[in-house]
């Protein structure tokens, strides 16, 4: 048997702001954005440039009780995971476009790690795991298999 995530959601306040965000300062590449004409809304998707596993689809909040959510869908702990073959590239790169990294990277046990912000607030983290981690034979199993 075989399954995998096909998307994880983000609630966003504007299409436009977060295709721009997420395509010029974080080099994801815009997959899909197709105006749905019988629910009036768009359907954008983005991905980690490479990236073959889940990808991300930029949903605009419809109304407020949505709205509220919007950059804190988890509560304040990191939401996501950026998993990286080249940390300080992405994370030399990101500061240069100006992303906001609330804790500096620092070396752990599983690889090297810092959590920055996207335009919401919604926490990441830039990962790069160590080779023999068990989860990072699953990110390079994927490279592997291009």
């Amino acid at each position: 048997m075989r399954q995998e995530l096909a998307h994880v959601a983000i609630v966003v306040r504007d299409y436009d702001e977060a295709i721009d965000f997420y395509v010029n300062k974080l080099n994801f590449e815009l997959l899909e954005d197709c105006y749905q004409s019988e629910q009036n809304k768009r359907w954008v998707v983005i991905a980690p440039p490479g990236s073959k596993g889940a990808s991300i689809l930029l949903a605009k909040a419809s109304n407020e009780a949505q709205a509220q959510y919007i950059g804190k869908q988890t509560g304040g702990r990191v939401f996501l995971f950026l998993c990286t073959d080249d940390f300080w590239r992405d994370y030399d790169n990101m500061c240069n476009q100006g992303v906001e990294f609330v804790r500096p990277p620092s070396e752990q046990d599983y690889g090297t790690v810092a959590v920055f912000q996207d335009l919401y607030g919604n926490l990441w983290d830039l990962l790069q795991l160590k080779p023999d981690h068990s989860v990072a034979s699953r990110f390079l199993d994927q490279d592997s298999n291009s």
